[in-house]
């Protein structure tokens, strides 16, 4: 029996086979999904479990190099969007419209569905890997 990091079975297996460059979405209750697209729905109760709680299990078994989260993110949900910008000091940083991450949906590995009830509180997440990249 697994005794630490990630304990749901798919999301450990999705975040496993994750290579370099492939994305990830950590998304509130209502985020759509897209057809075609994995769901990995943790959501059990209204804010349960909470869009950081999620994150954090994620970048504890993740290297990110990059993350993008929504205009509308700053607005509504500026508190995660700060969690996230500390977690992922040094990442590069993408903007978009909402509706444009939604259409990023399309390609990630999973969306990870949230119990998070707060506004906008979306973000993808681009693997990175362990070892230097030389040019």
């Amino acid at each position: 029996m697994k005794d630490h990091g990630i304990l749901h079975p798919r999301l450990s297996a999705v975040v496993t086979a994750m290579g370099h460059g492939d994305t990830l979405c950590v998304a509130d209750a209502g985020l759509p999904v897209p057809p075609g697209v994995e769901r990995i729905d943790l959501a059990f109760a209204a804010g349960q479990p909470r869009f950081i709680d999620v994150v954090e299990a994620v970048l504890a078994e993740l290297r990110v190099e990059a993350y993008t989260i929504a205009d509308e993110s700053l607005d509504h949900s500026r508190h995660l969007v700060d969690h996230v910008r500390q977690r992922l000091h040094g990442a590069e940083e993408l903007r978009v419209s909402h509706d444009v991450l939604k259409e990023q949906t399309r390609a990630v590995r999973a969306v990870v569905r949230t119990g998070e009830f707060t506004p906008f509180a979306n973000v993808v997440l681009r693997s990175g890997v362990a070892f230097p990249v030389s040019q």
